[in-house]
């Protein structure tokens, strides 16, 4: 059984970001070995992935979104967003970060892949997450840039 892999917006975007070569050629290494994984989303990276100003960015990383399930911002997802914010793991200003934890944990994931270390992929906000999971009776979750998986 492959992982199943829930990628976060970042991962679509630094296939493109030449800003950071090192991290650009890690994400298209990761792309190439794509097929030994369940990948996934949510429609907040589509969301996020339309507001790219770049017409021609934007289309790329739309045709990379179309190699990847693609779940539904449910209310199941909202709630737990919301929990989340409340426990204060996540400020009013990470939400769509909260919502990519809500999507990656209740849509069964093993692994979140993101490089937004600033709000995930860190230590405390994954201890944070899977402490408050577990006492909710949900399932933990990895939270991982690219170069670990």
């Amino acid at each position: 059984m492959k992982p199943r892999v829930y990628l976060d917006t970042s991962v679509f975007s630094a296939y493109y970001d030449r800003r950071l070569p090192e991290r650009q050629r890690q994400t298209r290494e990761f792309w190439l070995r794509r097929a030994g994984f369940d990948l996934a989303t949510s429609e907040l990276a589509r969301e996020e992935l339309m507001q790219v100003l770049d017409a021609v960015r934007r289309r790329r990383l739309l045709v990379m979104l179309r190699r990847v399930a693609v779940h539904p911002v449910t209310t199941a997802i909202n709630e737990l967003t919301q929990r989340y914010l409340a426990a204060g793991v996540f400020t009013a200003a990470m939400h769509n970060d909260a919502v990519h934890v809500a999507a990656a944990v209740l849509t069964q994931h093993d692994v979140l892949l993101s490089w937004n270390f600033k709000h995930l992929v860190n230590r405390r906000r994954r201890a944070e997450v899977n402490t408050l999971n577990v006492s909710w009776g949900l399932s933990t979750i990895e939270i991982v840039a690219p170069p670990e998986l």
